[in-house]
């Protein structure tokens, strides 16, 4: 019997789909980036208003990731995915359309939730739809499309910014959207995973905690560190992450199991992804900035002098793949993070209120073979450090905490910024972003230091689909 029209090439059509709603939810951690200037002249807001931008999307889309894919599983992939593509296709509309600083900062938050929503599912559809013999194609054309997002983010929003307004940065997700809505309903098989309970305690404790600490961090250079605002923020957000541990640990099916880190390989490259996303995205927020409002670049010439760094990947990442598959995934993310700490310093070390960008490429080289030389390997790391059943959980955590470093990179630098400098003179923003830099490097060097925790590849592992001990098991193993 023949496959019905809707569903002939279905294998490509969901690449196609998937790529593309991948590419938008990627696309909007970086894009607006080089927007933040025109932003703050459109709209007006201080500091802490350009973090919220960015940090509203990064932080609901770290804390919803994994609950996100768990209601995928338990009503539906497709029907899930078309509902976050929905939300995030209206909320970019709400954010073009915003009237003022709050307003935006509430549809990114929004935005946040669809790409939480949808992002983790496009793996899963792509998964189901494309047979066993292709995926490692189907899969390194979604990564490089997605890849192409991170590095084309800077130039897309400063060319868009520069020759129509920012409000197009968002804009541009709607058409895409809209074409993408009708197709997921007839090209996307639906599919169903275990229907396992939904971790909902989880997910608040998740979700209060991070947002009390990134707002205490946003605000302590505003109201004053010792101020009850901050302090409540800073201990309650503390608090909640102590209880999610906890809920993790003693919790009867917790979205993120603590036991999985327990392993040092896991434990070691979500450490090493946290850090690493720590100083990049901080460094990028006020970099973006710097050279606009002190160099005088505008929108488009800052997006094209950044990507050395953020379009590096795309050239370095299949020969980092290829080195890794020969030596090993752990010695090439140190030696990526490595480099990224050394890059970031550099520019620490070079920047002034006149420096040209022949003095400024080096660090910006250095930083983006870091960047790729990172990636390569790491996707790889987390997926071989659990045993196949688990391979879910783990991407979804190891993604939920580098948009969890995104957001905290962002909030930590800007408070560093704020208490040494400022938007007074150029001088005034360089004294503030000199030490910035320097606490992203060093960021960046802890997470070097983490990533020499995961186990070599000579070292003695269980394989990856052994079955998994009973507490029987390890109590008879101490006898």
């Amino acid at each position: 019997m023949n496959q019905p029209a809707a569903r002939r090439g279905s294998a490509a059509w969901a690449l196609v789909i998937t790529s593309v709603a991948g590419f938008m939810a990627a696309l909007d951690n970086l894009v607006v980036t080089t927007a933040l200037p025109s932003i703050r002249e459109d709209l007006g807001g201080a500091l802490h208003d350009l973090e919220w931008t960015v940090s509203a999307y990064t932080l609901t889309f770290a804390v919803l990731l994994m609950f996100g894919a768990a209601l995928g599983d338990r009503f539906g992939r497709r029907r899930l995915f078309g509902i976050g593509l929905a939300v995030f296709t209206g909320a970019s509309a709400a954010a073009a359309l915003a009237p003022g600083i709050d307003a935006l900062i509430v549809a990114r938050a929004v935005q946040g939730v669809g790409a939480a929503i949808m992002m983790p599912l496009t793996l899963t559809l792509l998964t189901a739809a494309v047979p066993a013999a292709k995926r490692g194609m189907a899969f390194g054309i979604w990564g490089a499309v997605n890849g192409l997002a991170v590095a084309a983010g800077p130039l897309i929003g400063g060319t868009l910014t520069e020759h129509i307004s920012w409000q197009w940065i968002f804009w541009l997700n709607v058409p895409l959207g809209l074409a993408l809505l009708p197709l997921a309903r007839l090209r996307l098989s639906e599919s169903y995973g275990t229907g396992a309970r939904l971790d909902a305690v989880g997910t608040l404790l998740a979700s209060g905690g991070l947002f009390g600490i990134v707002y205490g961090l946003i605000r302590g250079p505003i109201d004053g560190w010792t101020s009850a605002t901050v302090l409540t923020g800073l201990i309650a957000g503390g608090a909640l992450i102590g209880g999610f541990v906890r809920h993790g640990i003693r919790g009867k099916a917790p979205m993120l199991p603590m036991r999985l880190f327990r392993d040092r390989a896991f434990s070691g490259i979500n450490a090493a992804s946290l850090l690493m996303f720590l100083g990049m995205f901080g460094s990028i927020f006020l970099l973006s900035q710097y050279m606009q409002g002190v160099l005088g670049y505008s929108p488009t010439e800052a997006g094209l002098r950044m990507l050395p760094w953020t379009g590096m990947p795309m050239l370095v990442a299949p020969l980092a793949g290829l080195l890794s598959d020969r030596i090993g995934g752990r010695p090439v993310v140190a030696a990526g993070l490595a480099l990224q700490a050394i890059g970031l310093a550099w520019f620490a070390v070079v920047v002034t209120p006149d420096v040209s960008y022949a003095v400024q490429l080096p660090a910006l080289i250095v930083s983006g073979v870091g960047m790729a030389l990172y990636f390569a390997p790491a996707a790889n790391l987390v997926m071989s450090s659990v045993r196949p059943s688990e391979q879910g959980i783990a991407s979804g955590a190891n993604n939920a905490l580098r948009e969890v470093g995104g957001a905290l990179g962002v909030a930590v630098m800007a408070s560093i910024f704020a208490a040494q400098g400022g938007y007074g003179s150029p001088q005034q923003f360089v004294n503030g972003l000199e030490p910035a830099l320097w606490v992203g490097a060093g960021m960046v060097a802890l997470g070097a230091a983490a990533s020499l925790f995961i186990p070599g590849r000579g070292s003695a592992r269980p394989p990856a689909d052994a079955p998994e001990k009973t507490p029987e098991d390890r109590r008879l193993a101490t006898v």
